[in-house]
């Protein structure tokens, strides 16, 4: 099998080591070919050799023992933020908003980590995807009391949650006759 293997691929390379000549047509064109054409002078062509890059070697394999043992911790676990708070609400406890569409501000200090986002939690359960912009938008909110607030994620944990805020959403409704 091995042998039959062999050969094939020496045959498969025998086209690519095949002298190339190059010669001028009947009508004055540049052409080229791999067999010298009749009745025509046609030079060799000498090809430069092929650009290749060698292959970086493959990383060694750690031991099982390294793998199954966890990893230290990073300072990026135990880092907190110096202030979290949800920002642009009304003092008074209530925000007019008809079609119950708002955007709530999240104050961060110092600024989002990288790999850390944002998570706007309303009622206790989480809203919208995590981001790491610090403007959140709330759509199409039923009218009452609700409860937010903005938690600090990475792939694995909450890393840190900003207080509670309760507020009244009002809405306009229509009266019945």
């Amino acid at each position: 099998m091995r042998r039959r293997l062999a050969c094939l691929s020496l045959l498969i390379c025998l086209p690519a080591m095949a002298q190339i000549y190059k010669y001028t047509d009947a009508n004055g064109n540049t052409a080229y070919s791999n067999q010298p054409p009749d009745g025509t002078r046609a030079e060799s062509v000498e090809l430069k050799p092929l650009n290749s890059i060698p292959t970086p070697p493959a990383p060694a394999a750690s031991s099982p023992s390294a793998a199954a043992q966890p990893a230290p911790p990073a300072a990026a676990e135990t880092f907190t933020y110096q202030e979290l708070a949800l920002t642009g609400l009304p003092e008074e406890g209530a925000i007019r908003a008809n079609d119950g569409t708002f955007s709530i501000g999240v104050k961060i200090v110092p600024k989002l980590q990288p790999g850390h986002r944002l998570q706007l939690l309303v009622d206790g359960t989480p809203y919208g995807q995590p981001t790491n912009v610090p403007q959140l938008q709330v759509v199409n909110l039923d009218r009452g009391e609700h409860r937010f607030a903005v938690l600090v994620h990475d792939v694995r944990r909450v890393i840190q949650q900003s207080p509670t805020v309760t507020l009244t959403v009002l809405r306009a409704a229509a009266g019945r006759p």
